[in-house]
């Protein structure tokens, strides 16, 4: 079914704040359902999950305007009313029924909102408390890029999201809270993760050792979670409801509908969908079991700290062996100078760009050295070093940028060169071509074991925040 254009700006938003939750299994647990009624302080009586990505912008359905407002539920010193729950739901549910998901039952589609909006809620409040800020011009660039992204100005797009229901002061808000949410984390877990050359060491010899195919795996999750600090009476009760949805699924029962239903995993509301995975990226004990399944099939019952896992393969596919350390990975590099020159009111693109080519014309006629032409006139870091770039490769600058480096043999001088930087005049001095096979292989061996880590730090960051929380759950008068 054909995607609206809000939901396309609404994933380039998420893609903007890029969180981390995505590179590993969400793990996490919530309050059952009882807990929810006594109308009492719950304070840790539900483990937490991550906010999921983009939950942050599903807009108030426009019927909810004609209710009458109360609280729902109350996080630490701040409340969520019921008319934002009614409008989360709404959403979420004309979301699903665009995706030809089948819904699940009502309530369980609202606990599950509600409780991805008390996670929320708590992460928000303690970036405030650490002094997390996002300043307007950074927003105002934010949302441009958003925009860019989607090739509008941003009063098209503010115009599409008023036609679609979404004013704009609450999309530029949400924007701000993802940018405080990605912020948050990058300090409180991103930071902290460290990945010793030992570590590297072990993972390569492992890998080279194995001779098992390269696969990616397409799969999905339901995750029935268990509280911290659970008595054994909490665990055998969500061991209960872990072998009910697996005797489901074995009568045939849709798996997506199951996990919407039952799963306390962030993407319950997405099917349990978690997409393509190396297996050797997810924590063993889940990886060991997804190898002995086919496409279509499920995991037994997996006990983990944070609850019981059930996956599903949804499908399977080949990787191409990737190269060994014996194998060259020849990297072109190119020693590169500049003049960069920004357009400005004062000096508008077509002044700067005449003055370039008059630039270029004095250093092509020996009157003006490349050296002191960039330091006359260069706009960036550069000039004070006459341009000088030093070594690089393509991935190094935008496109634009690569793009006309490489056309150039050495001694050359580049036409004028328009990138999202501004107007460039570019000369290339040398070349050369080196092995970067081990760096490269050790680069990715770094990569494979920080997205690990950081899939496990997270989860227990995100678990320790949602249980200081206080939580009140209200019921309706």
């Amino acid at each position: 079914m054909r995607t609206t254009r809000l939901h396309h700006l609404k994933l380039a938003a998420a893609l903007l704040c890029a969180l981390t939750a995505n590179a590993a299994l969400a793990q996490g647990a919530k309050p059952a359902p009882a807990g929810a009624s006594t109308g009492s302080a719950t304070g840790t009586a539900a483990a937490s999950t991550p906010a999921t990505a983009g939950g942050g912008f599903l807009p108030p359905a426009s019927s909810s305007a004609n209710v009458i407002d109360s609280i729902r539920v109350v996080v630490n010193d701040e409340v969520i009313t019921r008319n934002e729950v009614r409008g989360r739901v709404a959403q979420i549910g004309q979301r699903l029924r665009s995706q030809n998901a089948q819904l699940p039952p009502q309530a369980d589609l609202e606990r599950q909102v509600v409780e991805s909006m008390i996670v929320e809620r708590a992460q928000l409040q303690m970036a405030k408390e650490m002094g997390v800020r996002v300043a307007d011009r950074e927003l105002d660039a934010a949302i441009g890029r958003i925009a860019e992204g989607q090739k509008l100005s941003v009063q098209d797009m503010r115009n599409q999201m008023e036609k679609e229901g979404l004013t704009f002061a609450q999309f530029r808000e949400e924007i701000r809270n993802e940018i405080m949410l990605q912020r948050l984390r990058e300090n409180e877990v991103d930071s902290k993760i460290q990945v010793s050359d030992a570590e590297i060491d072990t993972y390569l010899a492992g890998e080279k050792a194995a001779a098992a195919e390269k696969v990616e795996m397409d799969i999905a999750q339901i995750l029935v979670g268990i509280p911290v600090n659970a008595t054994p009476e909490q665990i055998a009760a969500r061991r209960a409801r872990a072998d009910e949805v697996m005797r489901q699924l074995r009568t045939g029962a849709d798996f997506a509908k199951i996990a919407a239903t039952y799963s306390d995993a962030p993407d319950a509301l997405k099917g349990g969908a978690i997409g393509w995975r190396d297996p050797d990226r997810l924590p063993p004990l889940i990886g060991d079991q997804l190898r002995k399944l086919s496409p279509g099939q499920v995991t037994p019952v997996i006990k983990s700290s944070t609850g019981f896992y059930i996956i599903k393969m949804v499908d399977k596919r080949s990787l191409a062996q990737e190269q060994t350390a014996a194998q060259a990975a020849l990297v072109q590099q190119t020693r590169v100078r500049q003049i960069l020159m920004k357009a400005t009111p004062a000096m508008p693109a077509a002044q700067v760009k005449a003055k370039l080519a008059e630039i270029r014309a004095k250093i092509e006629s020996k009157a003006a050295s490349f050296e002191d032409m960039a330091r006359q006139n260069g706009q960036d870091g550069t000039a004070v070093k006459g341009g000088d770039l030093g070594w690089i490769i393509p991935e190094d600058v935008v496109p634009e940028f690569a793009s006309a480096m490489d056309a150039l043999k050495p001694g050359q001088l580049s036409d004028i060169v328009e990138s999202p930087f501004g107007f460039h005049l570019i000369e290339v001095l040398e070349r050369k071509t080196e092995d970067q096979s081990k760096e490269k292989e050790r680069l990715r061996a770094r990569q494979v074991i920080r997205e690990r880590k950081l899939g496990e730090a997270f989860e227990d960051w995100a678990r320790e925040v949602r249980d200081r929380a206080y939580v009140e759950y209200r019921e309706e008068a």
